[in-house]
C-alpha cells in the first residue's frame, strides 16, 4: 500500500468526522427558527436532542463491535451516509413525529457508527504516528462545533432553517460516495496459515478482553468523568454569559465555544506530538499526558464559575479547552495500547458509551443546582469531577496498565 495513504486516508476521515461533529450543531443553532415554524413547544424541542444523545449513547457500543466484525472502511460510508441522508430528510419534516424520526433516530443512529470504524482505522494505518493522527483528526470536531453553528445559522437566517439540514446533509451524501471510493481496510491479523483470520469475532471474546482489562475500565470511566463537565459547560455556558453578563443570545452562542475551541486546536495537537515522540521510550506517556491535562484543567474550570470579569472568563475558558484538548489527544490512543487491533472499534463503542451515557446527566444536575445554588457554583463545582477522572487515571496507570500493555509488533502498522 502507498506509505501516504495512511495521510490522504486521515484527509478524508477528518472531512467525514467534520461533517459528523457539524450535523449535532445545526440543531441547536436554528432552534428558535424550527419552534414557531413547526409550532413545537420547548419540552418537545428539547425532548428531540435527548432522544438524540440517549440513541447515540445506547447503539455506540453495537457500532463499535460491528466495526470489529465487519469491513471498516464500509461501516464509515454507512455511516456517513446515513447520518447525512437523515439531516437531508431532517429539512423536509413537517411536525414532530418526523423530526424525532429524521433527527433523533436516523441522525443519531447514523453518526453512532462511525467513531469506532474511523478511529481503529487511524489505529491501524498509524503506529509511531498513532496520537498525532487521532489529535489531527480530533480538530474536525471543533471545526465542526464552531464552523457549522455560525454557517448554520447565517443559512438559517437568510434561506430558512430548512436550507440549513438541506445543505449539510447534500454535502455529506456526496461525501460518502467519495470514502466510499477512496479508503481502503487495513488487512487482518493473520493466522499461522497465512490466511487472514475469521473476522465474525464472537461477542462473548470481546466482552472478555475488554473488561479484563482494569485499565480499559478506569479510562472509560474516566473519560465519563470528562464529557461530565463538557456537556454541563456546552449547555448552561451560553445561558450563563446571558444572564450574568448581559451577553446578547446570538454572541453567549459564539463566544461559549469560540475560546475554548481556539485553544483545544494547540492542546489536541501539542499533546499529540509530545505522546507519539516521548511513547518510544516511555509506555505510559499516553496515560500520563491524560492525566496532566485532566488536572491542570481544574483552576480554569474553578474559575470559570467563579469570576465576575467577562475578560476572566474567556480566558478560563480558552484555559480550560487547551488542557481538556491535551488529555483528548490521547482519548483513544491510550487504551488502545492495551487492545490488540481488532478489538479496538468494540473497545471505542464501549468507551463512547460510557462516557455519553454519564455525561447526560450533567445538564439536569446544572439545572438542579442553578435553581438551589447558582449557576457559576454548578459551573465550577464541575471541576471536582476533572479531579476524579485524574484519579482514576493514576490509579490505571499505577497499578494496571504495566500488566494490561498489548504490545503490538511494528509489522502490523502500515507505516
Amino acid at each position: 500500500m502507498h506509505r501516504y495513504y495512511k495521510w490522504e486516508m486521515l484527509a478524508l476521515l477528518w472531512f467525514a468526522f467534520f461533517l459528523n461533529q457539524g450535523d449535532r450543531q445545526i440543531y441547536n443553532a436554528v432552534l428558535p427558527l424550527i419552534g414557531p415554524d413547526l409550532k413545537l413547544s420547548p419540552v418537545q424541542l428539547g425532548l428531540i436532542a435527548t432522544l438524540f444523545t440517549a440513541i447515540y449513547g445506547v447503539l455506540v457500543p453495537i457500532a463499535g463491535y460491528a466495526g470489529d466484525v465487519f469491513s471498516r472502511k464500509w461501516m464509515v460510508f454507512t455511516s456517513l451516509f446515513v447520518f447525512s441522508f437523515g439531516t437531508l430528510l431532517t429539512g423536509t419534516a413537517h411536525g414532530f413525529m418526523m423530526l424525532l424520526l429524521f433527527r433523533s433516530i436516523a441522525t443519531g443512529a447514523g453518526e453512532a457508527f462511525y467513531y469506532p470504524a474511523a478511529n481503529a482505522m487511524i489505529g491501524e494505518f498509524h503506529h509511531e504516528s498513532r496520537a498525532r493522527a487521532m489529535a489531527i483528526h480530533q480538530t474536525a470536531n471543533y471545526t465542526g462545533v464552531v464552523a457549522s453553528g455560525f454557517l448554520a445559522a447565517w443559512i438559517g437566517e437568510h434561506w430558512g432553517w430548512r436550507m440549513s439540514f438541506l445543505a449539510f446533509g447534500l454535502a455529506g451524501v456526496v461525501w460518502a460516495v467519495l470514502a466510499a471510493w477512496k479508503l481502503k481496510d487495513a488487512p487482518r491479523d493473520t493466522g499461522n496459515a497465512g490466511k487472514l483470520a475469521l473476522t465474525r469475532i464472537p461477542p462473548g471474546e470481546v466482552c472478555s478482553v475488554i473488561f479484563r482489562k482494569p485499565t480499559v475500565i478506569l479510562l472509560s470511566l474516566a473519560f465519563g468523568g470528562m464529557v461530565f463537565p463538557l456537556l454541563g459547560y456546552l449547555t448552561w455556558m451560553p445561558t450563563y454569559l446571558h444572564e450574568k453578563f448581559g451577553v446578547s443570545l446570538a454572541s453567549s452562542g459564539f463566544y461559549s465555544v469560540f475560546y475554548h475551541h481556539l485553544l483545544a486546536y494547540a492542546g489536541v495537537l501539542l499533546g499529540g506530538f509530545l505522546s507519539d515522540k516521548l511513547s518510544i521510550k516511555r509506555k505510559r506517556v499516553r496515560m500520563e499526558i491524560e492525566l496532566l491535562g485532566l488536572f491542570l484543567a481544574v483552576p480554569f474550570i474553578f474559575l470559570m464559575g467563579a469570576t465576575n470579569n467577562i475578560t476572566t472568563l474567556y480566558i478560563a475558558l480558552a484555559g480550560y479547552g487547551f488542557f481538556r484538548e491535551i488529555y483528548d489527544s490521547n482519548l483513544m490512543a491510550a487504551p488502545f495500547d492495551v487492545i490488540p487491533p481488532r478489538y479496538r472499534s468494540s473497545a471505542t463503542g464501549v468507551i463512547l458509551s460510557v462516557g455519553f451515557l454519564m455525561g447526560s446527566l450533567a445538564p439536569v444536575v446544572l439545572g438542579w443546582i442553578k435553581t438551589h445554588l447558582s449557576l457559576g457554583a454548578g459551573l465550577s463545582a464541575l471541576g471536582y469531577v476533572h479531579l476524579f477522572s485524574a484519579a482514576l487515571i493514576f490509579i490505571a496507570m499505577k497499578f494496571f496498565f504495566k500488566r494490561d500493555f498489548y504490545h503490538e509488533s511494528t509489522s502490523q502498522a502500515h507505516e
